[in-house]
This record gives C-alpha cells, sequence and structure tokens, in this order.
C-alpha cells in the first residue's frame, strides 16, 4: 500500500497537467463548434422525446431554441479562458458544469450515447485541481511551478478513469453475454443490428461491414481482441510501454468501431484519452519554443520539462 500511495502522489511538473488543460480545452472548443449545428437543429429535439437525465432533470422541460442557442454559446466562450488558464479558479468550475450540462442535454432525447462520457469526466476532474499553474494568462510573467505532487495525482486520476471506462466495458460484455462473447456471435449480431437500423433510418452506415460479417474466423479474432483489450486496461497503469502498446490497441479498437460501424468515438480517436499515460507536455513545449523563436526570442525550456 505505501508503494501504491507513494506511486500515486509521485511528483509530476506543472506543465504536464497544464498541457492537458490546453488539450482538452481546445478540443473541446472544436467539438463543440463542429457539433454546433446538431445542438441546434430543431428537428433533433421533439417534445414528446424528452427524458431528462442527470443535472438536466432540473429542468420542467425542453429548452426553447433560443435557450439551447445560449446554453452552448455558454459552453463554448467559456473554454476559451478555460484553455488559456485564465481566472481559472473560478471559471474552469463553471465551465464544466456547462458542458456536462450541455452534453447531458443532447443525451436526453431517445437513447443516450456514451461517447462523449470520457471528455465530461476529464474536463470535472481538470476544472478542480491546479491545472493553471503553468502556460497560462495568470501566470504571465512568473516562472514555472517546481514540480509537485499536486501535478502528479490529477493526472493519474485521468488516466485510471480513462482505464476504468474501458474496464467496465469489458465487464459489461461479460455480465451480458459471458465468455461466449468471445465467439464473435453476439459482435457479429450487433455490428448487423446496428447497420441495418442505420440503413433503414437513413443515417450514414458502414460500406464494409457486410463484407467483415461473412468472415467467421475474423468476428471472433475482433471480439476477442476487444476482450483483451477492455479487460486489460489497468495493464497500462504499470509501465509507460505497457501503457503505449495498449493506448496503440485501444486506438485501433476505435478506428474498427468506426469503419465497421460508422460510429464516432472523437476523444479517444485523436487521442487525448490516452495523454494522461504519457508525457503530455512535451509537444506543447515543441510549439511555445517554437513560437517563441518566431517572435525573435528563445527562452529556456520551463522547469520540469526535458528538452530531449
Amino acid at each position: 500500500m505505501r508503494r501504491v500511495l507513494d506511486a500515486w502522489f509521485a511528483p509530476a511538473p506543472a506543465e504536464r497537467l497544464a498541457a492537458m488543460r490546453i488539450l482538452v480545452g481546445a478540443f473541446t472548443l472544436v467539438y463543440v463548434a463542429i457539433m454546433l449545428p446538431v445542438w441546434l437543429a430543431d428537428s433533433q429535439f421533439v417534445a414528446h422525446d424528452f427524458r431528462p437525465l442527470g443535472v438536466v432533470r432540473v429542468l420542467d422541460g425542453p429548452l426553447s431554441h433560443r435557450g439551447r442557442l445560449v446554453l452552448v454559446a455558454v459552453t463554448a466562450a467559456l473554454a476559451v479562458p478555460f484553455t488559456l488558464g485564465l481566472a481559472y479558479r473560478w471559471v474552469a468550475p463553471v465551465f464544466a458544469l456547462a458542458l456536462l450540462a450541455t452534453l447531458t442535454y443532447r443525451n436526453s432525447w431517445g437513447m443516450p450515447f456514451h461517447t462523449e462520457n470520457l471528455l465530461a469526466l476529464h474536463v470535472l476532474v481538470l476544472a478542480i485541481v491546479p491545472a493553471a499553474d503553468a502556460w497560462s494568462v495568470d501566470r504571465r510573467g512568473r516562472g514555472g511551478a517546481a514540480p509537485d505532487e499536486r501535478y502528479g495525482w490529477p493526472l493519474r486520476a485521468l488516466a485510471l478513469i480513462t482505464v476504468i471506462t474501458y474496464l467496465l466495458a469489458g465487464v459489461a460484455k461479460l455480465r451480458l453475454g459471458g465468455w461466449a462473447w468471445t465467439d464473435g456471435d453476439a459482435l457479429r449480431e450487433q455490428i448487423a443490428i446496428d447497420n441495418l437500423r442505420k440503413h433503414l433510418m437513413g443515417a450514414p452506415m458502414s460500406p464494409v461491414a457486410a463484407a467483415f460479417l461473412e468472415h467467421t474466423a475474423l468476428m471472433r479474432g475482433l471480439a476477442l481482441t476487444t476482450m483483451v483489450v477492455e479487460l486489460g486496461a489497468p495493464l497500462a497503469l504499470l509501465h509507460r510501454r505497457i501503457a503505449a502498446v495498449w493506448a496503440v490497441a485501444a486506438w485501433g479498437f476505435h478506428v474498427g468501431v468506426l469503419v465497421l460501424m460508422a460510429i464516432v468515438f472523437p476523444y479517444p480517436l485523436v487521442g487525448l484519452a490516452y495523454a494522461p499515460l504519457f508525457r503530455c507536455e512535451r509537444p506543447i513545449a515543441w510549439l511555445i519554443r517554437r513560437w517563441r523563436r518566431w517572435r525573435g526570442g528563445a527562452p529556456p525550456a520551463p522547469a520540469g520539462v526535458s528538452t530531449s
């Protein structure tokens, strides 16, 4: 237990946690902008389909078009100071709640989707930790903070949340179908039914799913691989090299879901779901050095960030 606690509270650079803030905040801003037509389309929100979930249960009824616009606009506007680290102590919690409300409201119509859950959870964690102690507007003119445990455990909490989401998906498959799920029959039926439903509803479907469904051995291999990736997720917490192998496999799993079912998990597909497992500050540090060099000055790298 002592070794576990020492590993959990091991110091980390402030820049690493700040990099997660920047990456997640920028992603959220782009994602909200891309999804804006969906969230504002009146045809997507029929009053009799409204089934409020979670924080949205405080509503007596669905929001008007203007109300949805205000909710999404506030979320997008708050994403900017969140990413920049401006007044972070006050802005970050409000932004996290606004994002949670926006995503939950969108999922309160018909079938709830789980493609955005991990993003919402990561933002909620980042909102209550000192993720703006480096590379932020609030820290302009002040040196970077030294590595500390208060920057280490939030990163491990983010990584743990990522791992748990995959583990729970694997456990759910075992509860529903047992180890027989690895035979591939359940996966084949799931892919077939999902594409058939999309075809009947006129929604985008996979153009190659039918060809894949004919190969029993391939379906069995994909099912087994899926279980290994999901149930083996906790191994990613043991060592960075194991994490790298697992992250590539998990990313490949989402590529497969996209190809065979036309279901997009944006947050994992861009790699941000796995960023807490690695030294995610390095690409941000490289961009900052390039920017400062372009502007005519190349100050030394921030404290705690390796330039190798």
